[in-house]
């Protein structure tokens, strides 16, 4: 995942929130103007040990504590444009962030542009470093637009712990910034999404590919990009269909052993012209792995990649269709996060 690596009924944004956190669990909201930072702090939880993961898949057979989505409404006009990241016990010291398995955040009044549905404003893995843009691009964000993020847990310390919370600080640049940032927006490419259902699937031994097409339908520039692998990834690539030509490509860091670490970032654009991609053309985004155990491993991958896209006319960005039922299983699959088992039979990995 990267820096860029949620929805609504007929109606109303507010009934569209995915179900709220218990009463003990509170978020709030603070901006440092002198930094330029929104820091959003949610917590308590409290996180029950629980034995390593050998691979990624552990996750689809409950092996996570796993949250609703937390509201929150972003505070200011302007640009976002980084992250920190901080997981803290009951006193406010550091833990090890990789005990948050994944944070994804969500816009839920902005559409994607490849899916019906709402914006994966950022996702954070593992293997994710805090991330932040020079001032002179972000994402566009105005004052009071409804965001909300979940995470799920992986207590692999050894013992319980008790009264855990989030520190996510948000960097943007304010509107009266001077020159205006090139506003970009967040590309999200699966090769296996389905809207409100899974994007994890099997990987059979050795050397395998799995591949998504898609025409953007509006013109821009792919200014960088980064990726999100399990264990035995080798790569996430772009190629123009017609041509076959690979366009971008980031590699997944592995160790001996085929365990992911982290994906490249490739950040070719931000200080250049960047990779046009046309409306009309066909590209397809493709998973490239390599599972050396012999056996197939079910549920075993995901591959995406997310970029930073600066369309060359934002008002011809997809408005959001409330009635649209793609948009709405989205939001359906959201309100079930952080469910008892027996009431949510949504896989949790979904639109990761």
């Amino acid at each position: 995942m990267s820096l860029l690596t949620t929805l609504v009924l007929a109606g109303s944004l507010s009934a569209g929130l995915a179900t709220p956190s218990p009463d003990t669990v509170t978020t709030r909201v603070r901006v440092d103007s002198a930094r330029h930072e929104v820091v959003i702090t949610t917590g308590p939880f409290d996180l029950a040990n629980m034995p390593p993961m050998e691979n990624h898949a552990m996750m689809d057979h409950g092996a996570s504590h796993d949250t609703p989505v937390h509201p929150f409404d972003w505070p200011v006009d302007g640009w976002f444009r980084g992250f920190r990241i901080e997981v803290l016990d009951a006193e406010g010291n550091p833990l090890p962030r990789h005990i948050m398995h994944h944070m994804i955040m969500v816009n839920f009044e902005r559409r994607q542009l490849l899916y019906r549905a709402a914006e994966r404003l950022m996702g954070v893995g593992q293997e994710t470093a805090d991330a932040e843009l020079p001032k002179t691009i972000g994402v566009p964000l105005s004052a009071g637009t409804q965001l909300g993020y979940y995470v799920a847990w992986h207590n692999d310390t050894g013992k319980d712990l008790h009264g855990v919370s989030t520190r996510i600080t948000l960097l943007y640049t304010p509107s009266n910034q001077a020159p205006r940032p090139l506003s970009v927006m967040p590309l999200y490419m699966d090769v296996n999404l389905n809207i409100g259902g899974t994007n994890t699937f099997d990987i059979p031994p050795g050397r395998s590919e799995k591949s998504f097409a898609f025409t953007p339908g509006v013109k821009g520039r792919l200014l960088g990009v980064s990726g999100h692998l399990h264990d035995y990834g080798v790569e996430v690539r772009l190629e123009e269909v017609g041509s076959g030509k690979v366009i971008a490509r980031v590699a997944g860091v592995r160790d001996s052993a085929g365990k992911v670490s982290e994906v490249e970032r490739n950040l070719f654009g931000v200080r250049g012209r960047g990779l046009l991609l046309r409306p009309d053309r066909e590209y397809r985004v493709v998973g490239v792995y390599d599972n050396p155990t012999g056996e197939t491993l079910i549920n075993g991958a995901m591959a995406s990649m997310v970029g930073l896209f600066a369309p060359d006319r934002l008002n011809q960005w997809p408005d959001i269709d409330p009635a649209d039922p793609e948009f709405r299983k989205d939001l359906a699959s959201l309100e079930t996060r952080g469910l008892p088992a027996e009431t949510d039979h949504q896989d949790q990995h979904h639109n990761h």
